[in-house]
């Protein structure tokens, strides 16, 4: 990929007089040397990737220099209107500011021995107060990030190399940020961390690692910087063991879908970790007009009136009255479709209305919910973000 540079925004894909784009990503699709006028001409050729708009300079496809080479050597070389052109080495050198080289897979990373690495690949996505957490700089939603767990088993064979390590790379890429462009957004600030596997936790499926881990533990690894490229990748080298990989953006509660990549030396396990859904719900319990103590007796006979029943009406009345006396919580109150939801999930004797027994098991539950509520308001502001209703949730 090479680009051909730009000095100001207005420069953006703007055609030069010999039809280069400018800020424009090209494609290297080729070398080769020709006898050209008794010497040795390099010439590259580029492709534009619209498929059109050719450079018009020497060399390219309608140039007199073709005269002056062999008709066979020059034979497949030009193909008219195609989007891809050749031009003179030196001429490329003058006319693009940067060259990016990708390998598709690091098997020839590192010196010229090949060999072949294991692979995998893994989706997913940050999506705003569910996965989005951001970087460790934000430890109240960290933990919320996607986690994706590494085995190595196997060390690397490097006889020049005493340490007991494994080699792996992790490639973090952001996807079709091209196609948001239009709507004004660019790429996201992204990076990953590794930590490594406490010991209570190896061996064991879904385990996504909680608030409380990322607080007290370090990361063993991470991309070298977090930044606003499409790819971001780093080769690690850590001893056997167990080890989780965050992938995140910078900021939280940006949303954008990603492809994790691990290149492991040897063969590894590698798996995406999240809780399994699933609740253990405690009994309900069980209870009759003698549980119920004497004031809370008196009390639901005072709210209940001569019927000694509450109705929805009743329970609206009730439970508003309640919570505007609470100044930590904030609401609008309870709505009558609210409250018939409780009447109904509790009603057993199916009355439309809530007896004694049933009031007070209703009560038993609000009181609960409410201590859990006040438990994960963490920030204290009477209102429950989707990060604090995820704790919430799980413990209750």
């Amino acid at each position: 990929c090479v680009l051909f540079q730009i000095t100001s925004a207005f420069d953006m894909e703007a055609v030069t007089a010999k039809k280069l784009v400018k800020g424009h990503a090209y494609s290297v699709t080729g070398v080769k040397e020709v006898d050209y006028r008794g010497r040795s001409e390099r010439l590259i050729r580029i492709r534009n990737p619209w498929g059109q708009v050719e450079w018009t300079g020497a060399w390219s496809d309608n140039s007199s220099e073709w005269n002056s080479i062999d008709p066979d050597e020059r034979d497949g070389m030009v193909q008219v209107e195609d989007g891809e052109f050749w031009m003179a080495f030196s001429e490329f050198l003058r006319q693009y500011s940067r060259l990016e080289i990708c390998n598709l897979t690091p098997d020839t990373l590192e010196g010229d021995e090949q060999k072949k690495w294991n692979s995998a690949v893994f989706s997913g996505s940050w999506r705003r107060g569910s996965t989005a957490g951001g970087c460790r700089n934000n430890p109240a939603t960290f933990w919320i990030n996607p986690q994706f767990k590494i085995t190595l088993e196997e060390e690397d064979d490097d006889p020049d190399d005493n340490e007991l390590a494994c080699s792996f790379l992790c490639a973090l890429m952001q996807k079709d940020r091209r196609r948001f462009r239009r709507h004004g957004q660019d790429m996201h600030t992204i990076g990953f961390a590794v930590y490594e596997v406490p010991d209570e936790y190896r061996g064991c499926q879904n385990v996504h690692l909680k608030k409380d881990f990322f607080l007290t533990h370090s990361s063993c690894a991470r991309s070298e910087t977090f930044i606003n490229l499409r790819e971001v990748s780093n080769r690690i080298k850590l001893p056997p063991g167990e080890y989780v990989v965050v992938p995140s953006t910078f900021d939280p509660s940006q949303e954008a879908d990603f492809v994790l990549r691990v290149f492991t030396e040897k063969q590894a396990e590698s798996e995406e970790l999240d809780d399994p859904i699933s609740a253990d719900l405690e009994d309900e319990e069980e209870i009759s007009e003698d549980d119920v103590a004497e004031n809370f007796k008196a009390m639901f006979r005072q709210l209940a009136g001569e019927d000694m029943e509450i109705s929805v009406f009743e329970l609206r009345t009730i439970l508003n009255r309640v919570v505007t006396k609470h100044q930590d919580l904030k609401t609008d109150g309870f709505s009558l479709d609210s409250c018939r939801g409780m009447v109904n999930l509790l009603d057993k004797d199916g009355s439309g209305r809530l007896g004694l027994v049933e009031f007070q098991i209703m009560w038993n539950k609000i009181r609960k919910w409410l201590g859990i509520f006040r438990q994960y308001d963490l920030d204290k502001s009477g209102t429950m973000s989707s990060y604090e209703m995820r704790l919430a949730l799980e413990s209750a």
